[in-house]
């Protein structure tokens, strides 16, 4: 699992979610689908390394306010075509909130994580993301790279609907959504994250609770998944309905994405 991860000096979580075999026997080609963290700390020698990609498409998940907090740096010249939102903003990040209410301990972390993933399938900037999303992946032009602020949960929940999609097992689903728990690189962040919400509380979180924010756990996507069932009958009716990934759209992300 290691291979997928790319080692970057400043963007953590930088990995290709292809090269897995779906059920029908057929395999997701690899260096076409990257997910990663925010590019705001990329180094030179990352931007390098990232133009050699061939990524064509760009498509940044986080909300207003963390774009102009943490703006991308991109090598010079990407041509690539740039997906954002500029809908949903808020003064602070959901987690700063949580934070605050909750003492800094691990149980409310996992309280709020669940509860986000209550309900971000259904955020509008979410389902306006996720359908340029496939529509870009359908159109054959390059690679394609997926991130938010983490590369973790919108990342992940989308990464998730793309192998759902092209019919990966759930287990491998599940195995490269949870691999931002190695990817991620959570030990060697926890005295950095530690400082900074100290830094803006005052407060002295549990090292449990900074992992807890830092990594995901499979009750999360799991909760996501159960949401989308409930509201609607399945995941493949929530890709139609909501995200317009009919057969027509499922035929051409097939064609560009599988061996």
């Amino acid at each position: 699992m290691s291979k997928r991860i790319h080692a970057f000096d400043g963007i953590n979580n930088f990995r290709d979610y292809g090269n897995y075999v779906t059920a029908a026997g057929r395999k997701v080609k690899s260096g076409q689908l990257f997910r990663s963290a925010n590019l705001s700390q990329a180094t030179d020698a990352d931007l390098e390394a990232f133009g050699a990609l061939g990524i064509a498409y760009v498509v940044d998940l986080r909300r207003p306010g963390e774009r102009l907090r943490e703006p991308s740096r991109f090598p010079k010249g990407f041509a690539g075509q740039v997906i954002e939102n500029d809908t949903g903003d808020q003064v602070e990040a959901p987690h700063m909130e949580v934070l605050r209410a909750s003492g800094l301990n691990e149980e409310a972390v996992r309280a709020y994580m669940l509860n986000y993933y209550t309900h971000a399938p259904f955020e509008d900037r979410h389902i306006d993301l996720f359908t340029r999303y496939f529509q870009a992946v359908a159109s054959g032009k390059g690679a394609v790279l997926i991130h938010c602020a983490a590369g973790k949960d919108r990342t992940g929940m989308l990464a998730a609907l793309t192998h759902h999609v092209l019919g990966v097992h759930r287990d491998d689903v599940m195995e490269d959504y949870l691999l931002t728990n190695v990817a991620a690189r959570i030990e060697e962040r926890v005295p950095t994250a530690t400082e900074m919400v100290k830094g803006y509380f005052g407060g002295e979180p549990t090292p449990e609770a900074v992992k807890a924010f830092l990594g995901v756990e499979a009750s999360y996507l799991e909760r996501a998944f159960e949401m989308i069932e409930d509201r609607y009958s399945s995941l493949d009716d929530y890709l139609v309905k909501a995200l317009g990934v009919d057969d027509g759209m499922r035929d051409k992300v097939a064609h560009q994405l599988l061996a």
